[in-house]
């Protein structure tokens, strides 16, 4: 990661010399127009930054030399093997970090993107083993071009292996809560007998009432639980409440606090918290206002 960020601020940081980059990709008629600057507070930067740079590698290797600038590494074959492997498993993680991110991402919907994600990390370890990069498109590319050193099977292993540890430890508290999070997505198909003591009764009840079990939508989680009576189902709906409300990211965090930085600003001067408070709950609600009946129990005042 070193050698591509001092690449691109070599490019980048002169507008002469960025300039007469982007003239060159454009004489050479390049799928891209110019490389991507790293920012390593942004989620989706690493990936993007490699993704570009692996794509543009011969055109960049090309203008550093005719700068007199050489880097070893870009020509050196175990160099971009890892290269190649870095910006496949980036890509996987820029991924799954899309599919966390967004408005009404329950904990169910977390945890299986979570599984999901740990199970393809399985399946790589076997298939890098068998030297099968079906999942790897820029080092099957690689690949292709036969270089003359072979794929670094143990070294990326490990390093497939030590994610693995990484993501057991990190989402360990999802795995241990598992069972009450399938309970929260799919109450009817959940195991009485795993259930906690306060919810089996009630989930006997619920498992067994028809017409519940009709109404039962699993991407309305929400509204199912919401509409649930209370005086029957007391546990469940505290159970639905709480695992409604756990977020997996800092995405919401700092969504508002964006929306804040929009709302009180210089010209706002005169802003207390009191309505900051007010406005950051309008921002950030999903919930549309009646206007018409807010305005029909008010009664107009003509002037006098």
């Amino acid at each position: 990661m070193k050698v591509v960020v001092h690449c691109v601020n070599y490019i980048r940081k002169h507008g002469l010399k960025h300039r007469q980059f982007q003239a060159f990709l454009s004489e050479l008629e390049s799928a891209y127009e110019d490389v991507l600057y790293y920012t390593e507070v942004r989620w989706l930067s690493r990936g993007r930054v490699l993704r570009r740079f692996y794509d543009l590698l011969p055109e960049i290797n090309t203008y550093l030399q005719s700068k007199g600038e050489t880097v070893r590494e870009l020509t050196e074959a175990e160099w971009k093997w890892d290269l190649a492997f870095l910006t496949d498993v980036t890509d996987m993680l820029n991924h799954l970090n899309v599919q966390l991110q967004g408005k009404g991402k329950l904990i169910s919907d977390i945890y299986s993107h979570i599984k999901a994600f740990e199970v393809k990390l399985v399946l790589l370890v076997r298939q890098i083993q068998k030297l099968d990069f079906t999942h790897l498109p820029a080092t099957q590319s690689y690949c292709a071009e036969k270089p003359a050193v072979p794929f670094p099977v143990e070294k990326c292993k490990d390093a497939l292996e030590m994610l693995q540890g990484e993501f057991s430890a990190r989402f360990r508290e999802l795995h241990v809560n598992g069972k009450g999070i399938r309970l929260f997505q799919n109450p009817f198909a959940a195991d009485i007998n795993d259930a906690l003591p306060s919810l089996q009764f009630e989930l006997a009840e619920l498992q067994n009432c028809d017409t519940i079990k009709d109404a039962f939508k699993p991407d309305s989680l929400i509204e199912f639980y919401a509409a649930l009576p209370e005086e029957t189902y007391p546990n469940i709906k505290q159970h639905a409440m709480k695992m409604s409300i756990v977020f997996g990211s800092t995405y919401i965090c700092e969504q508002t606090f964006s929306r804040m930085k929009q709302t009180k600003n210089p010209t706002r001067n005169r802003l207390t918290d009191k309505h900051l408070h007010q406005t950051l709950r309008l921002a950030s609600t999903t919930l549309q206002p009646d206007i018409e009946l807010l305005t029909s129990q008010k009664q107009a005042h003509s002037s006098h």
